[in-house]
């Protein structure tokens, strides 16, 4: 620290009196020693400005375009087109802020669009009300599970093993410290097993259902949202944008909480981000939800305005008040999920959705054709699904590799029981010939 802060040797003296520790070691000695990182970090010498120009493009040299290579990988990030009007309406200089929306004279128009963006996702899911967005999809189930168990104080709450590994890591994380279990409830046939789930009930906050769920496959989300109810616990649902142009939507099967990643809705892979968590909930919980609302009001000249309603954040009230440490939303990526829904609108969109599942349905159907490959699950599924491969995934995705192919995603880092499978997606991006290629490649 003292290469950047200006104290000097009696600075640091005086400061290490006051605290009661004889050096700057002794600050850190609550921290195990198995944990702590004792060695410098190996890092290469240092480089000069032309010569990190050279390293970048040669890192550069190494990426794969998606546009030029089909890409038949999913499993939380998906190659869906983005319409060319999305990032010129987005790169206008209306919407370029140097910060986030806090003076409501300063910044209507990034306030009104946050609020159509509120107002789009209501719509798309049914429920009564959304925040201003979050990270991520992840992180917005995280935030979901915490308010729930905040709501009901019960201490459990059920992640199926179909809800996508990631989501349950975070979720572990963000809740590591509350008195809180999260309870496994195992699959069948790729989606939950609803005995099991039925008999962990008992002391749930809430139960979780990813729909589509990771495999792709279809939850009875009417069985589950009925079960989960009946035991008086809330209902969260973790669901794919892009499906919901055809599925029944989290409201209608009264999800209390339904989150999504919204990355599909106009936003690039962009190497995993930034992205855009997406999180709607039941009026009754308004004053639960995590991050900011943008509202709608009048001036004392009755014009009409927008203005944050509620924000419910450290930053902004007393942290034993506050529902959530969040400290923005995505505004950037809220615009253009709000630009890509207002584009498409709703017969766009299931226009989207049908071309998904009719061109996932082909590629399912020409694998099972071919010898030595089979479908995994015999559940209905979206864009995604499951094959078992007659060798390692890996190897499969690395021939594709060497014909131009993004291939799929091995399962077998996640669900060892799936050393032999591969999680494949097809959006409307996949033509017949790219679809047909990647089974000749394989056969």
């Amino acid at each position: 620290m003292s290469d950047y802060i200006a104290n000097t040797d009696a600075d640091r003296r005086a400061m290490l009196e006051r605290i009661g520790v004889a050096s700057i070691e002794d600050l850190f000695s609550d921290i195990p020693p198995e944990i702590r990182q004792n060695a410098a970090p190996h890092l290469p010498p240092g480089l000069t400005e032309m010569e990190v120009r050279a390293e970048a493009w040669r890192l550069s040299g190494q990426n794969v375009n998606v546009n030029a290579a089909p890409c038949f990988l999913g499993g939380g990030s998906y190659d869906h087109y983005v319409p060319a009007a999305v990032p010129f309406i987005c790169s206008r200089s209306e919407f370029f802020t140097a910060y986030t929306p806090y003076q409501a004279e300063a910044s209507q128009g990034t306030l009104q669009v946050i609020y159509e963006f509120q107002t789009m996702v209501c719509q798309l899911t049914g429920m009564e009300m959304s925040n201003a967005s979050l990270y991520d999809g992840a992180s917005a189930l995280a935030e979901a599970v915490i308010m729930a168990w905040a709501i009901q104080k019960r201490p459990r709450v059920l992640l199926p093993r179909t809800l996508h590994p990631h989501y349950r890591q975070v979720v572990a994380t963000y809740t590591q410290g509350l008195p809180l279990e999260l309870v496994d409830v195992p699959y069948a046939d790729g989606v939950v097993d609803l005995d099991a789930l039925q008999s962990a009930l008992d002391n749930a906050s809430a139960v979780v259902v990813q729909h589509p769920n990771f495999f792709g496959c279809l939850e009875d989300v009417n069985v589950i949202s009925q079960l989960t109810h009946e035991r008086g616990a809330l209902l969260i649902s973790v669901f794919d944008p892009i499906s919901l142009g055809l599925l029944k939507p989290p409201g209608d099967y009264d999800a209390d909480i339904a989150v999504a990643e919204g990355q599909p809705l106009g936003i690039p892979l962009s190497f995993g981000g930034p992205y855009l968590g997406l999180f709607a909930c039941k009026k009754q919980f308004a004053r639960q939800a995590p991050g900011r609302i943008v509202g709608a009001t009048h001036d004392d000249k009755g014009r009409r305005g927008f203005v944050l309603t509620l924000q419910t954040r450290e930053q902004h009230i007393r942290r034993e008040k506050a529902t959530s440490n969040i400290c923005t939303n995505q505004g950037l990526m809220a615009l253009a999920a709000t630009v890509y829904l207002a584009l498409l609108g709703k017969h766009g969109l299931r226009r989207v959705a049908e071309l998904c599942l009719q061109k996932a349905h082909y590629a399912a159907g020409e694998i099972g054709k071919l010898d030595h490959w089979s479908m995994a699950f015999k559940s209905p599924f979206f864009k995604e699904f499951v094959v078992r491969c007659p060798d390692d995934p890996v190897k499969i995705n690395q021939r594709l590799r060497q014909h131009g192919i993004i291939g799929g995603l091995p399962l077998g880092k996640y669900y060892p029981e799936w050393a032999d499978a591969m999680l494949l997606c097809v959006t409307e991006k996949r033509t017949k010939e790219e679809i047909d290629k990647l089974i000749a490649v394989v056969r």
